[in-house]
């Protein structure tokens, strides 16, 4: 449902966000320097954990503020949410993107934003918003 267009635009529209490219030229969208959301396919590595539940399509990564919310996620929304070992014991989340609904990813890229943006900044969009 969503695209990398949709990525880009939410992202963007959040303040000081910047777009770079990840150490392997993927997309990536940045907040003071910190990354938030990223173009993260499947390694060989994933693919073997995932076994035949690995997805073939587009794959987002984005922060969540903890692993309470990042378990939450998965027990709410399998068909959009997962993890493999790589992210074990690290607060981001997997995101099939071209499963999750524009408003959803709305949220959570805002949520990332969120979880990596300097105190000062986010309590200013929490504020304004």
């Amino acid at each position: 449902m969503a695209t990398w267009d949709d990525v880009q635009r939410i992202a963007m529209a959040l303040p000081e966000v910047t777009e770079r490219p990840s150490y392997d030229q993927r997309p990536a969208w940045r907040v003071k320097d910190k990354p938030f959301a990223w173009d993260r396919p499947l390694r060989k590595a994933d693919l073997t954990a995932l076994g035949p539940t690995a997805p073939n399509g587009p794959i987002l990564a984005a922060s969540v503020p903890d692993l309470g919310a990042k378990e939450a996620l998965l027990a709410d929304n399998p068909a959009v949410y997962f993890t493999t070992p790589h992210f074990d014991g690290y607060p981001a989340i997997l995101v099939r993107l071209d499963e999750i609904a524009p408003d959803e990813l709305t949220e959570l890229l805002t949520e990332a934003w969120l979880s990596r943006a300097p105190k000062r900044l986010a309590k200013q969009y929490e504020a304004d918003h």
